[in-house]
């Protein structure tokens, strides 16, 4: 009986030790990480408590409100308005709300300052949409209420601070007038509303602040016209240029009364050539032009009376005014220098005279400072301090004070374009893996916290020392490759123009290089970042050589405009050249080609529908001559609804001939008439998906094959009334259209039309089958449908005598041009989110089962079976489709809370989900951006051929040990017995 015990006993031990596919609290941040950002700050107030924790309020290009901390830059609170909410403006109201205007003024809300709760929210409609301004006064009060001043839509507002309520409003119904300026003069009950009237007339409207009413409207008009924005000089004097941009006009509306001086720019500006531009600054007496390279400030003294202060010609930047006392401005300037820029803070009336002046080093992979924000406080010793908040032209958010960089935040993270990765480099030999446990104690405690975690018997000091090991023994975050494929290089391209590597294991950036193909010179005026390429990927076998990505860019937003390639070494950052182009570049065509050193072909097609083949060697040029005739693609007009198929003709003739130019010919297209259908979405399989086999094994023991094509394109198109929102059409008006297309001969393999349906359309391409994603009207409900396409050409290859001679037909060579014989199967379920986003996971050989990965409108990823997509799913299925895995029939598909891959966290503002399969054939690495970005590690199927990272192998080995000891003890006992026994 004691044998007996003991051995249930080391069952149960045993059994303690099995893998557990859930995750538990301790478990988070070992296999993913999450990484919150803002974005790119345009506008910043400081909070002015005296008494808490010191913060600052930002607003972002990624329409972000933030709280940050001011001591270490960590987000108190934020809030993500959307795509369409674009902030207009943002202030701080009584000291303890945010106030922001936002949706081109329509929308203005009130937030609480230290938690970020929605105070209230008002809707502000008005006859034309204009410019839109937000005035927080400090002295304009009803009662105990602030008054917010507000223009949007032709109006000017009042609004209670308290509640959001409209005290009054006046209407603007001029339609020319375009509003340039609101002021509020502090101590006064006027409010000034300044703007112009068909471009030469300017416009003054004095307004009663407490009722609306009306006081005073005057006009002048200017032959000459106006250009640009104004300037406000002081609270009733602005600056503007004329149309030619070469005459400075000052105009005072003092007493409510016109009166302009004109002064020629030349006469402030020697030899400037061009036309001028004013910079927008609000320092008192003081505003800033800037003529082709150099930058004037100017200060405007008396009646009209000009003084340039100081020109430079370095790149400069220049915060708003700050009160610090009632008759004092400060205002900080900044000017770059080789690697260090010179901060200096000035006060309004007193240029000559500095109250700060520092030089701090700065890297210049971040650019130039874009913008700058000013606060001060008091020293200790009476004295007044200075911080200063930097915008870098790579979208990183510092703060300076001291002379120092107190924290950074890599806010250009917030806004990627586009991804790939990169394998990290092979571990050299004499550098062990394994971890070295230095210390036989520190070993032992390690495994007793692991025992007592398992036991479920740890306290929370004891769970958080488990989790600090897991962290350090993971070796997630080494700088080699590791045999299982998880430790990779992210490489991300950000709007900024500047490439990011980051470290799969935690996240971590390990290099980042602004791209010198990506700053603004005479030749790239307005340089825009557009795809990441994989360009050398060397054998793992070629130490020596480092892989390396092409970027590929242009020198503006439209797409004839001549393009830019960049190539970076993915190990060091460093770029190591860069190839200006005299053709623009419309589409970009990886080809399935290599030379000898590694690097792929590529080709760019021009907006002229010439093909130029890089890289532009000799080897290259033969490799591509030798599979001339065996290069399609295709082209997509969204706008004209047409997609064509296009092949290679010859060399180029003309003016842009050259070796490596070919031109092109078209080979079909596929026209959607205007007046039925609209194409909203298109896609196709990836390059490099494997596919593990092409058989499919059914429930009655027979073989289907899957049509697997890289030349598939899945098109959805919807009515032209049904491509605006949700609900703006009815049921009858709307349908989507779905097709299946073969884009080398242009043939319509499939179609489906789904009756009373609109987009948006999200969808997804893998193997022999594509999931997309619409709304259906007549039930009010999303749906998903599936669609899998089956080769019947095959259909006879089910002889297994034929498999075993030979005869099969498996093995012949395919040709698109021949008319394929395909079915299809198709079926459609209702599902209940909305998606942004959505993705499938890929594994290294295509044997692992696939799951969709869900991009929700609640910023989440959720993780779904593809087998509750199959359109063999029946109510009621026969017991050999139960055991092939086929699931019931429901009419909706099902979300289960622990599918969710993001578990409790917000991907805020998701706008893409990647897969990557690691070597281990069970995982795929899931990597989901936006403005904040996600990675983990999963397993669709499980990890059916590996161990956990956690197990416990020193729990193993005592297991055993213990096992033969009581085997061999057992023995002993039992020998014994006998002994005694036969003794008896």
């Amino acid at each position: 009986m004691a044998i007996r015990s003991f051995f249930l006993f080391i069952l149960f031990f045993s059994s303690s030790l099995s893998p557990v596919f859930s995750l538990y609290e301790d478990q988070v941040g070992l296999m993913d990480w999450h990484q919150q950002y803002i974005g790119k700050v345009k506008q910043a107030v400081f909070s002015s408590q005296r008494a808490g924790r010191k913060r600052v309020v930002v607003s972002t290009e990624e329409n972000v409100i933030a709280s940050l901390d001011l001591r270490h830059g960590e987000i108190f609170w934020r809030h993500l308005l959307g795509a369409d909410d674009v902030i207009d403006g943002i202030d701080i109201g009584l000291g303890k709300y945010v106030i922001t205007l936002s949706s081109g003024g329509s929308i203005l809300r009130s937030w609480n300052l230290p938690d970020g709760q929605m105070v209230w929210e008002s809707s502000l409609q008005g006859p034309k949409h204009s410019k839109s301004f937000l005035v927080v006064p400090t002295n304009l009060k009803f009662d105990k209420d602030n008054v917010l001043v507000v223009f949007s839509n032709g109006r000017l507002h009042a609004i209670s601070c308290i509640d959001g309520e409209v005290l009054w409003k006046k209407d603007f119904e001029a339609e020319s007038f375009e509003v340039q300026q609101v002021i509020q003069p502090p101590g006064s009950d006027l409010i000034y509303v300044v703007g112009f009237a068909a471009s030469y007339q300017f416009e003054m409207y004095q307004i009663n602040a407490k009722n609306g009413e009306l006081l005073k409207h005057e006009s002048a008009s200017f032959s000459s016209g106006f250009s640009g924005e104004v300037s406000l000089v002081s609270t009733e004097t602005v600056v503007a240029l004329d149309s030619t941009g070469s005459i400075l006009l000052t105009i005072s509306f003092q007493d409510g009364k016109i009166s302009s001086q004109q002064t020629p720019i030349s006469n402030l500006v020697e030899d400037s050539l061009g036309p001028a531009v004013i910079i927008p600054l609000s320092v008192s007496g003081i505003f800033a032009i800037k003529t082709d390279a150099v930058t004037v400030f100017i200060r405007v003294i008396g009646e009209g009376k000009l003084e340039v202060v100081e020109k430079t010609t370095h790149e400069i930047a220049v915060s708003d005014a700050l009160s610090i006392s009632e008759d004092q401005q400060a205002f900080a300037l900044i000017q770059h220098a080789s690697s260090e820029i010179h901060l200096t803070v000035k006060l309004a009336h007193d240029w000559d005279g500095n109250l700060l002046k520092e030089s701090v080093k700065m890297d210049r992979q971040r650019g130039l400072v874009h913008k700058v924000f000013i606060n001060n406080y008091i020293r200790t010793d009476r004295s007044y301090g200075f911080r200063v908040l930097i915008v870098m032209e790579d979208h990183s958010l510092l703060l300076l004070q001291q002379g120092e960089i107190v924290w950074s935040r890599e806010d250009g993270l917030a806004s990627i374009i586009d991804v790939t990765t990169s394998e990290l480099p092979v571990e050299r030999n004499g550098v062990s893996v394994a971890k070295v446990e230095h210390n036989l104690f520190e070993w032992l405690k390690g495994h007793m916290l692991k025992l007592k975690g398992t036991l479920m018997l740890a306290s929370p000091e004891d769970m958080a020392a488990i989790q600090s090991m897991r962290l350090k023994s993971s070796e997630k975050s080494k700088m080699t490759r590791d045999h299982n494929g998880f430790r990779k290089l992210l490489i991300v391209l950000t709007r900024a123009g500047k490439l990011f590597a980051l470290h799969t294991g935690d996240g971590r950036i390990v290099w980042s290089h602004l791209l010198r193909s990506l700053h603004k010179s005479e030749a790239c005026q307005s340089p825009i970042g557009l795809n990441l390429y994989q360009w050398q990927v060397p054998h793992h076998h070629a130490m020596d050589e480092n892989p390396s990505v092409l970027v590929v860019s242009r020198c503006g937003p439209s797409s004839d405009t001549p393009g830019v390639l960049s190539f970076v070494d993915t190990y060091t950052g460093k770029e190591l050249s860069s190839l200006s182009l005299d053709h623009a570049v419309v589409q970009v065509i990886p080809l399935p080609y290599t030379d000898s050193t590694e690097q792929r072909l590529h080709l760019l097609i021009n907006a002229d529908k010439h093909a130029h083949l890089y890289p532009k060697t000799s080897e290259a040029l033969s490799i591509f001559k030798r599979e001339f005739l065996n290069i399609y693609w295709y082209s997509v007009e969204d706008q004209n609804g047409i997609i064509k198929g296009h092949a290679l003709k010859c060399k180029c003739t003309g003016k842009v001939a050259d070796e490596f130019c070919f031109d092109t010919r078209d080979l079909w297209s596929v026209v959607f008439p205007s007046e039925s259908e609209k194409i909203v979405a298109t896609v196709t399989r990836k390059l490099n998906e494997v596919v593990h086999t092409q058989a499919k094994v059914v429930a009655d023991q027979d073989v289907m094959y899957k049509y697997i094509s890289r030349n598939l394109l899945f098109v959805a198109t919807v009515a032209p009334k049904g491509s605006g929102e949700i609900g703006s059409v009815t049921p009858e008006e709307s349908w989507l259209v779905a097709y299946l297309i073969d884009t080398v001969t242009g043939r319509i393999l499939h179609r489906v039309t789904h009756h009373g349906s609109q987009g948006p359309v999200h969808a997804v391409f893998s193997e022999n089958w594509v999931v997309y994603h619409y709304f259906n009207l007549r039930a009010h409900r999303y749906e998903m449908s599936v669609i899998e396409i089956y080769d019947q050409s095959r259909a006879d290859n089910k002889d297994v005598w034929k498999l075993v001679l030979g005869k099969h037909n498996l093995t012949s060579p395919i040709s698109l041009f021949s008319r394929p014989e395909v079915i299809t199967k198709s079926q459609s379920y209702f599902f209940t989110h909305s998606l942004k986003a959505i993705a499938v996971t890929s594994t290294a050989k295509g044997i692992t089962s696939k799951q969709l990965l869900l991009g929700t409108i609640g910023d989440q990823v959720l993780a779904l079976d593809k087998r509750f997509l199959d359109p063999r799913r029946t109510v009621n299925p026969t017991q050999a489709e139960k055991e092939e895995g086929i699931i019931p029939l429901t009419d909706s598909l099902p979300i289960i809370p622990q599918s969710y891959v993001t578990h409790a966290l917000r991907v805020e503002g998701l706008r893409g989900i990647i897969t990557v399969p690691a070597k281990l054939e069970s995982t795929t690495l899931v990597f989901a951006h936006g403005v904040d970005l996600f990675f983990t590690q999963l397993a669709p199927s499980r990890t059916y051929d590996s161990l956990t990272e956690d197990f416990s192998y020193a729990l193993l080995l005592i297991t055993i040990v213990a096992l033969v000891a009581a085997i061999f003890v057992t023995w002993r006992l039992s020998e014994r017995k006998e002994l005694q026994e036969k003794w008896r």
